[in-house]
Order: C-alpha cells, then sequence, then structure tokens
C-alpha cells in the first residue's frame, strides 16, 4: 500500500501523457455490466486500453457478496486483458489529509475493500449518519473528491474522458454530472444511457454472462434504499449478515442518542424494522446487543440554530464533549441520579442501556439552542464548530449554566 501526501511528489502513481480515458467503476450492476460488455471487443467501443485506467474508490463497507463477485468474475478479466485497475482512499476526515493509492495494477491481485480512513469511520467518529436530504454528500466526500484528487494529479488541466456507469432509467444523473463537472478538460460520457439499457438489461446480461445476480453496490449503512423503494430487499440483505445489521443498529443508536432526529431512514429508523419474534430478525438484534457490549461514554451535546444577519438560517453548529468513560449501566444511573436531583427531565431505555437528560430543549423558532447529557457507545470524539462558545455566550446570556459535571 503506497500512502501518498496530498501534494508532489506522489509515490504509486503510475500516470503518463498517453492516458486519456477514465471509467468509473462502482462494483454495481451498471458499471459492472458496461465494463465487462466493453472487454469483449475494447477497440469496437472506442476503447484503447493502453490509454485507459479503471477507477474504484474504497468506501470501505461494500457488501461481502458484491466483493466476492468482483473477486471471482472480474479482476480475472481485467487481469487478461491487461486493465489497468487504481484503487483508491482517503487517509482522513479533511482533505488536508491527502489521499492513498491502494493499488495501481495491470495485474490486479485483489479488490481493497478499505483504505486508512473509510465513510464509516467518519460517521462514528462524529455520531452521525448519512442524510438522505439534499446531495449525497457522502458519495462525494468517499468517492467525488477521492477520484478528483487522482484526475487532477494526473491530467493536470489535460483533456480526457470519464466515463460513468449511469443506466438508462438515470438521465437526470447526466444533467446533474454535466452541470456540476467543472474540472479543466473533462469530458463526460455515458454509454449505459446511450445504448438504453436499463437496470434490468444490465442484470440480465451480467446473468447471461457469468450465470449469477449481481446485486446492487451500496454501504452497509446506506440511508437511499428507502427512497429508491429498495427496502424490503435491503432488509433481506441485512437479515443475511446479521453482524452486518448489528453494527449498522450501533451506528444508527449512537448517532440517535446524540441527537434523537438522526434516524437512518428519515421518520423510521432500521431499528423499528425488526421484530423480535422473528427468528432472523432476532439474530440481528442479538448481533446488535454484542455490538453494545464496549466501553460507552457520557457526552455533553449542544446545539445552536442560529440566523444570519439577514434573517436567514445558518448552517447548525454543534459542540461534543466526552465527560465520563464507564459501563452502560453505570453511567446511565449516576446521570439519572444526578438528574432527578436537579428536576432535570431524563430518558431512560432500559433494554439497550441509553440515557439521555435533557438540560436545555431547543424552542419553537430560530434562533434556539440545545443542550443535554447522554450516554452512548464510546466511539464518538470531542468535537466543536469553530467560534461555538462565542456564540453560545452571545444567545445564552444569563442563562443558567449546566448544573451536571
Amino acid at each position: 500500500m503506497h500512502r501518498t501526501a496530498y501534494t508532489p511528489p506522489l509515490p504509486g502513481l503510475t500516470a503518463n501523457d498517453d492516458l486519456d480515458t477514465v471509467i468509473n467503476w462502482g462494483l454495481g450492476a451498471d458499471s459492472t455490466a458496461y465494463l465487462a460488455r466493453v472487454l469483449t471487443d475494447p477497440a469496437s467501443y472506442g476503447i484503447d486500453l493502453e490509454r485507459t485506467a479503471v477507477l474504484y474508490r474504497a468506501t470501505g463497507s461494500e457488501w461481502p457478496e458484491t466483493r466476492l463477485l468482483v473477486d471471482e468474475f472480474m479482476l480475472p478479466l481485467l487481469r487478461e486483458h491487461g486493465v489497468r485497475f487504481v484503487q483508491l482512499a482517503r487517509n482522513g476526515h479533511r482533505r488536508e489529509d491527502g489521499f492513498t493509492v491502494l493499488d495501481d495494477s495491470r495485474d490486479p491481485e485483489r479488490l481493497f475493500a478499505r483504505g486508512p480512513w473509510t465513510l464509516w469511520d467518519d460517521l462514528e467518529s462524529v455520531g452521525t449518519v448519512p442524510q438522505q436530504a439534499g446531495t449525497r454528500k457522502c458519495s462525494l466526500w468517499a468517492k467525488g473528491a477521492v477520484g478528483d484528487w487522482w484526475l487532477t494529479q494526473v491530467f493536470g488541466g489535460r483533456p480526457f474522458r470519464q466515463i460513468m456507469g449511469f443506466n438508462a432509467d438515470e438521465e437526470g444523473r447526466r444533467f446533474g454530472d454535466q452541470a456540476a463537472s467543472k474540472m479543466p478538460g473533462r469530458t463526460g460520457e455515458f454509454p449505459l444511457i446511450d445504448w438504453g439499457w436499463d437496470r434490468q438489461h444490465c442484470e440480465s446480461y451480467l446473468l447471461k454472462r457469468f450465470g449469477v445476480h449481481w446485486p446492487k453496490s451500496y454501504c452497509t449503512f446506506c440511508c437511499f434504499p428507502v427512497s429508491m423503494g429498495a427496502l424490503p430487499t435491503h432488509l433481506e440483505r441485512m437479515r443475511s449478515h446479521p453482524d452486518i445489521a448489528g453494527e449498522v443498529l450501533r451506528l444508527e443508536y449512537t448517532a440517535m442518542s446524540l441527537n434523537p432526529n438522526a434516524k437512518l431512514y428519515g421518520r423510521k429508523t432500521l431499528l423499528e424494522m425488526f421484530d423480535p419474534a422473528r427468528p432472523r430478525d432476532r439474530a440481528c438484534l442479538e448481533a446488535f446487543e454484542r455490538e453494545l457490549d464496549m466501553l460507552w461514554a457520557l457526552y455533553h451535546v449542544r446545539r445552536l440554530f442560529l440566523l444570519s444577519d439577514s434573517g436567514k438560517r445558518r448552517p447548525v453548529m454543534r459542540s461534543t464533549d466526552r465527560i465520563h468513560l464507564g459501563r452502560p449501566q453505570q453511567l446511565a444511573r449516576r446521570l439519572i441520579s444526578v438528574s432527578e436531583r436537579h428536576h432535570i427531565d431524563v430518558e431512560h431505555d432500559p433494554v439497550y442501556g441509553r440515557a439521555r437528560s435533557w438540560v436545555r430543549r431547543r424552542a419553537t423558532a430560530w434562533p434556539m439552542a440545545e443542550e443535554l447529557l447522554v450516554t452512548a457507545p464510546a466511539r464518538v470524539i470531542n468535537k466543536q464548530d469553530e467560534a461555538f462558545d462565542e456564540e453560545w455566550n452571545a444567545l445564552l446570556t444569563g442563562a443558567a449554566q449546566l448544573p451536571i459535571a
């Protein structure tokens, strides 16, 4: 593994001036169908393999069956044709942390499931889950920024084409890509849309070619299956991997401890979707309980909902401080006891152990503040937005101080 700094020199990059085509490969049915089809006769599809690289950005949480299919069917195909396969990942949360070339080879031996820092690491460290509203920021963070870094280093403004695996049902994504693309020299191409290959066609092609059903590629904790109408299939996938379900349940439970609105599926939680009376669901819930059997922390969480000078809502500001470490029952008893002594509203989840004390609930109109103490798995780091204390003190001058140390 070659770890690279964000600025040159960049060990592990073997780009040359002849490279002019990049194929984005996300491992799912659409881009895999395109790649497999093109490799039957690259020249007839306008692909010169000597001047082409296939680009994969490791998010770190791909489903096991997808990785197995890639290893069994696609990597041998890439090796057979001598395709240059570049695997990338992030080094950390910030862009300044740099990126890593996990592998850059025309004879790839394996798919790298994760890099030094993954999307899961990022979400878990700040105690949140992917958000359905707005743009897919998680994808832009884990894939878009990583790919753009490599493309900038390799091409440096030279003309190149980037082939995207959007299927014929995703015409809107073509226009979105064209509108958002600002990289000098880049031309986006969308062959599946041009061929009229929709998702069903891609899956049928792979079934005929390899004799297997090729599933959709997405992170195990992705929030978008519910909006794509694929939630039943997603839950079945969870039931087939109860240990993964347990991890994702812990991610959501931790996020909701710090923010009750942080449900993975908007109005509904993943936890609500499992019925303990059903054996396969019960296996997922038991895995969740095993995930919770770890060191917990007592967190002090504050949020600010402020307005700009023009009266528009500013991004929510947050401060998270870890106060104590211990076992969940011990921390919960302490928080409940002190909260009741100070007549502060406290909640307790007797099933999974969380205790939450509302020092200050948010109001109904901006500007406003929110403050709570809560117990949760000790995976969330201390984090505070810049100038938070100044803004907090300005809004709450004269307000009562936190009674719990």
